[in-house]
């Protein structure tokens, strides 16, 4: 007997009622094509394909996160575990150790992070952050939990110190007083320092925040003050006075000890170090101004810029080590920022490519007393990470394994391939490491601690950035890594700029012209394509020979006819009104700038950027094949491009933009179709227009149009003009003859356009390509301005009715609806939610193929959906997904094979056989608003889902996961659906991330196995996943932060230095710091927050099923409570009837014998 399952009848339900928002009863809104009930092809469907994929094998979480830690604020190393922690202004906290490890972890309040300090070799972090709040980490588990948390209430925190192997962090504020906190219970002692216990009675001004606090190397029971102004305290913890007191005229910065305990070094606002020594603290011991010039004796050195930190590290055979950020001299205005490290006489300057945020001395030992021997120094930039390596007289750099330089250059775009040819990572790799930067320490890198494996996740994963620059990083994203494998740089297909060109040729853009805006690579063919923000397409091909060539180049005018654009009169459809006087400004929006030239004479037919002329040295790896570039037309500059997609099988590449379509065949170099996108309309409309009395208008030409997310990033205003734009475009269910939908949809509702006849699309007769050697630099828009392909100028939408291309796909499909066979087609999706299928037809045979002329004519199937077109994607009749074919690779510089007998080898990627594939294919398209699922060749739509209303899709992708399909898409919303295909049912919809920066909507891709990423911040990537298999093996995954590690051992100190090195040995904190002796601190004074991983949090966070036990728990308490009250109350009740009952026996006893009358 079949199982009946309920929650299938519900989700048929669901999938087949008018109201939902997935339905299986849709027209098609294409030509001829009719409307599916419930119980008709669907239900057939429903029977063939057997969905595997069900809402248990969705859910969402955060895996890691790569790159650089955006805005750094604090460092701190734990020199037993070498493991190093970095914050940030976000309130983020990022924990690196060896390759792999790597953790990030994230303050709910988002307060900045003001100072860590490591327990060391405890496994354990404390945080200080900006809202005067301690927390306390555990890091003994993969993903970190905050223990306790304590808030300052009346006092901010300035400086925090814990000494090592302590149990008592000691706490310095801006009123200069100091608090000190149990690390254990994280509750304030009752000793604290007062600044005015602290300084002497006579001075009248206060000593500023405290900015030092560390205890004496020598006696432990002594603590070192630093106070702004420049006053330090050498405060007796038992006697509770200050032991003495330096006074300095200039600010200090910061302290450090000498380790023997008897000097400390301090760095002064003016550029300055003092050493000074307890024995005579009156005046310095020593004064330097290590930038300053020399002056004659008994005058002041100049002063510099301040020294923001020294660190001062002994060594046992050899000098010691004075190491400090800043103090340059003023007359030095444009030196980078410095480390300066003193040895000996030695006085070396690194200079740094960004400010210094902070930097720490690594050294060998733990213990504060004994002598440091530093072996590196970990330097933190506002934009990277360096670890200079100590033990080399020239002073080098570790080379760093973390992916840090991920926004060496801004990325632009993103692309993600998980589950790609295993050999590729080799390969890009073997390549890659050959251009590898030299000069850098042999020695390993010291940040060596934790540990990692690599799971149960072996695939190969590629991700692919794109940069502001024109450069190209390949990454192997492996197993929950990060390591660059190749870079490319397409600016080198260029001419370089000129210093003379400036503004004059520089319409389009102000800066980076070279900037990356579109990606699209084949793995299997290993062809790769890419668009730039200046209108070109490069296409690439990957060999392991170098060679010298010339570059091929193609120029393509892509032009409107915008005067054959005619406009309906206003009775008969009213336009737009016309808002520009209440908009911004359309051109500071869109950044062109006018269309003449400073000569005054108008540009035409002229490229944005000069190819190179003169043959080019390419090294193995990726080498430029074909360069094609939009022109200008008639002044106005070529619009960026929108769409973009290669079919290394079919020889044949595609792009678009707001103006039209430009298909190339790059195996004969040479354009066969560039048309604009109304013509793509015209040029197969066998039906006469109805006739309307038309009024030609002067029509805009668009900036940069897209429909893409304008709602989101634009005022109100723009909104609803949007709404009655879309509103235009959006069709209905019911049938619709094809001339009427022509005239509601191609034209933005408003267009016709007269009968014209269908021209022909053989290649030759294309408009002639020209190729040309003229330098044109065109410089890009800051900020954003590469992804305005996604936005669009707002005088477009009022004022424009042309109709950008924004998605491409090849594939083996049926062109026409009487098509029996499949064959090579182009799916064409624009902004208004059409369509197009335009059929290939390509030589039979490979020889034909380099010389036969390739013929594109579009098929006059058109599909309709709301909102612009975002992904397509194919399904055969088993509801499997279909790959578009492709060629297998072979290098084509290989000399080694003979040229006449190789064949292309062309992989089809079938399922099934052509024959066996019939009416059984599936086509998924998905648009901004809503999803569809066609059959063809009969054109019929099988499932509608209107994915969003109120919002609009970003990205959205067909991907593989567990052996089958989904649709997964990004809303501009935050939220992420996975829909099953084709049905479209939705399996996950969660409100994972709200658009807050463009950034993230320009970089959020999908890809297989249910993996995702973006660009959370500008130097830093998140990987996230959607699928439950890895959300629960994911700990598996991550590296562990804590290994077990047997502290070493402290050094012998020697029966003399033991007797008279002081007295820190016999030094009780518990004795001096505890309650019974210190007393309790005020309850005002701070709030103990206990956290989600301490066991008041774990028992607070407590629900479900969990609470209502505890709740039921605590009402049986309270009941057996009362009833021990009744009891008690009982029990008190029988003694006093006891006592009742013995009072009455005596009294009756004595009464016995008398008389009545003897009372």
């Amino acid at each position: 007997m079949k199982k009946f399952n309920f929650r299938k009848v519900l989700d048929g339900l669901t999938a087949s009622s008018p109201g939902s928002g997935s339905s299986s009863a849709s027209n098609s809104g294409g030509a001829g094509s009719g409307s599916v009930h419930p119980g008709g092809t669907a239900g057939v469907l429903r029977e063939e394909i057997q969905e595997s994929l069900t809402s248990e094998y969705f859910q969402i979480c955060k895996t890691v996160r790569h790159g650089f830690p955006y805005q750094p604020t604090a460092l701190a190393f734990d020199p037993v575990q070498k493991i190093l922690a970095i914050g940030t202004r976000t309130g983020a906290i990022r924990i690196l150790g060896r390759p792999g490890v790597d953790c990030y972890c994230q303050h709910e309040s988002g307060a900045a992070v003001l100072q860590l300090q490591f327990l060391i070799n405890e496994g354990a972090l404390v945080s200080a952050s900006s809202d005067d709040t301690l927390h306390l980490w555990n890091l003994r588990q993969k993903r970190p939990a905050i223990l306790h948390s304590l808030k300052f209430n009346r006092e901010r925190i300035t400086y925090c110190h814990l000494p090592f192997q302590s149990k008592w962090l000691y706490v310095g504020t801006e009123r200069g007083n100091t608090h000190i906190v149990n690390i254990e219970s994280f509750i304030l002692s009752g000793y604290v320092i007062m600044w005015n216990k602290a300084i002497e009675l006579s001075t009248k001004t206060h000593p500023g925040p405290v900015v030092h606090l560390s205890d004496s190397p020598r006696d432990e029971g002594k603590l070192l003050i630093g106070y702004e102004n420049g006053t330090v305290v050498f405060w007796d913890l038992k006697s509770k006075r200050a032991e003495l007191r330096v006074y300095y005229d200039e600010a200090i910065h910061s302290i450090d000890w000498h380790h023997e305990g008897k000097q400390f070094m301090c760095s002064h606002s003016d550029g300055s170090l003092t050493l000074w020594n307890l024995k005579s603290p009156s005046r310095p011991f020593q004064t330097t101004v290590p930038h300053g010039k020399s002056q004659r004796e008994g005058r002041k050195s100049e002063s510099c810029k301040p020294i923001l930190k020294v660190e001062y590290k002994t060594c046992r055979n050899s000098e010691p080590f004075i190491i400090f950020s800043g103090g340059l001299s003023y007359d030095k205005a444009c030196r980078r920022p410095s480390l300066t490290i003193m040895h000996g006489k030695a006085i070396t300057v690194l200079e740094m490519d960004h400010p210094i945020v902070e930097f720490l001395t690594l050294c060998e030992t733990p213990y504060p007393n004994e002598c440091q021997e530093p072996y590196a120094v970990a330097v933190l930039l506002e934009k990277d990470l360096i670890l200079v390596d100590l033990t080399q007289t020239n002073f080098p750099i570790f080379e760093n394994p973390y992916p840090m330089d991920i926004h060496e250059s801004p990325v632009t775009c993103t692309a993600y391939f998980a589950d790609c040819p295993p050999d590729l990572i080799l390969v890009l790799y073997s390549i890659g490491v050959k251009h590898k930067k030299q000069g850098y320490s042999n020695k390993e890198w010291p940040v060596s601690g934790g540990a990692w494996n690599l799971g149960a996740q072996t695939y190969p994963e590629i991700i692919i950035t794109g940069h502001a620059d024109g450069s190209i990083k390949f990454w192997d994203a492996s197993a929950m890594t990060l390591q660059m494998l190749y870079k490319l740089k397409t600016s080198k297909v260029f001419e370089k700029q000129k210093v003379g060109d400036g503004k004059q040729t520089c319409e389009i853009v102000e800066e980076d012209p070279f900037a990356v805006q579109m990606i699209y690579w084949c793995p299997e063919s290993r062809i790769f394509c890419v668009s730039g923000v200046s209108a070109y397409v490069i296409i690439y091909k990957f060999s392991r020979q170098e060679i010298t060539t010339e570059i091929v180049s193609l120029e393509v005018r892509l032009q409107c006819d915008v005067e054959d654009i005619i406009t309906p009169e206003p009775e008969t459809s009213p336009p737009f009104p016309d808002l520009s006087s209440q908009l911004p400004s359309s051109r500071s929006l869109s950044g062109s700038t006018n269309t003449v030239s400073s000569e005054g004479v108008t540009k035409d037919s002229i490229p944005c950027l000069s190819v190179k002329t003169r043959p080019v040295r390419m090294p193995p790896g990726y080498q430029a094949d074909l360069v094609i570039q939009l022109v200008w037309v008639d002044g106005e500059p070529p619009q960026q491009i929108t769409s973009l997609s290669i079919s290394s099988a079919y020889g044949i590449v595609a792009f678009g933009n707001c103006t039209g379509l430009v298909v190339v065949d790059f195996i004969q170099k040479t354009v066969l179709l560039s048309m604009g996108t109304i013509d793509l309309y015209r040029s197969s409309d066998l039906y006469q227009r109805q006739p309307r009395s038309p009024r030609k208008n002067k029509q805009f030409i668009a900036d940069n149009f897209c429909m893409r997310g304008l709602s989101n990033f634009y005022p109100d205003l723009t909104k609803r003009i949007r709404t009655s734009y879309q509103s235009l475009t959006e069709l209905n269910d019911s049938p619709v003859p094809l001339e009427l939908e022509r005239c509601k949809s191609p034209t933005s509702g408003l267009a016709t356009r007269t009968p014209e006849a269908a021209p022909g699309f053989y290649r030759n007769e294309m408009p002639a390509v020209r190729q040309r050697n003229q330098v044109h630099h065109l410089p890009e828009a800051r900020e954003n301005s590469y992804n305005r392909s996604r936005s669009s100028s707002i005088s477009s939408i009022d004022k424009d009715s042309k109709e950008a291309v924004t998605a491409l796909y090849f594939m083996e499909s049926f062109a026409r609806k009487n098509d029996s066979t499949v064959s090579p087609c182009l799916f064409v999706g624009t902004s208004l939610g059409m369509v197009l299928l335009i059929s290939l037809n390509l030589p039979s045979s490979d020889e034909q193929r380099f010389t036969e002329p390739v013929m594109v004519l579009p098929s006059g199937t058109f599909l309709s959906l709301k909102g612009a077109v975002l992904t397509f994607s194919c399904m055969d009749r088993t509801g499997s997904l279909m790959q578009p074919p492709y060629e297998v690779w072979r290098d084509p510089n290989n000399t080694d094979e003979n040229e006449k007998t190789w064949k292309r080898k062309l992989v089809m990627n079938y399922s099934t056989s052509p024959q066996e594939t019939g009416d059984h294919q599936y086509t998924i398209i998905c648009s901004e608003k809503q999803a569809k699922v066609f059959s063809l060749p009969s054109q019929t739509c099988l499932y509608v889902h209107n994915i969003t209303e109120t919002s609009f899709i970003l990205q959205a992708e067909v991907v593989g996961m567990c052996n089958s399909a989904c649709l997964a898409c990004f809303c501009a919303n935050g939220h992420i659906m996975i829909m099953s295909l084709p049905s479209l049912r939705p399996m996950l919809d969660v409100n994972y991330l709200p658009l807050t920066d463009m950034r993230i909507a320009r970089t959020f891709c999908f890809t297989n196995e249910g993996q995702a990423l973006y660009l959370v911040s500008p130097t830093e990537i998140q990987r996230l996943t959607y699928s439950q298999e890895m959300c629960d093996n994911i700990q598996d995954m991550l590296g562990d932060l804590f290994t077990p590690i047997e502290t070493p051992e402290a050094q012998n100190r020697g029966f003399l230095k033991g007797l008279f090195g002081g007295s820190g040995q016999t030094f009780d904190r518990e004795e001096l710091f505890g309650e019974a002796t210190a007393g309790k601190a005020s309850r005002s004074l701070a709030q103990h927050i206990p956290g989600p991983g301490s066991i008041e949090g774990v028992k607070g966070a407590a629900g479900g099923v969990m609470g209502e036990l505890t709740r039921a728990r605590i009402a049986l308490d309270e009941r057996g409570q009362r009833l021990g009250e009744l009891e008690e109350k009982t029990a008190g009740m029988m003694t006093s009837a006891e006592a009742f009952s013995k009072h009455a026996h005596e009294l009756m006893l004595k009464y016995k014998d008398k008389k009545w009358y003897q009372f």
